[in-house]
């Protein structure tokens, strides 16, 4: 039987992420959180709950995840 953390768990290690404008795609996963969350961590402002935005859709385990509300 699957344990919770192995559900929340993304099925590909892939992930596309569209900030500020700009696409990216990621191979790694855990990456793309690091990155999101030290991006967020440097700003304020708008640019700190872009950030904040894309990193949440992370933690959720989205395979897609953007700035935008």
């Amino acid at each position: 039987m699957l344990k919770t953390p192995e559900l929340a768990m993304p099925r590909t290690r892939k992930v596309t992420t569209f900030y500020n404008g700009k696409r990216e795609v990621w191979t790694d996963y855990e990456e793309a959180k690091t990155y999101f969350l030290e991006l967020m961590m440097s700003t304020d402002g708008e640019e700190h709950e872009r950030a904040e935005c894309v990193y949440i859709q992370l933690m959720h385990g989205l395979e897609e995840c953007s700035d935008e509300d």
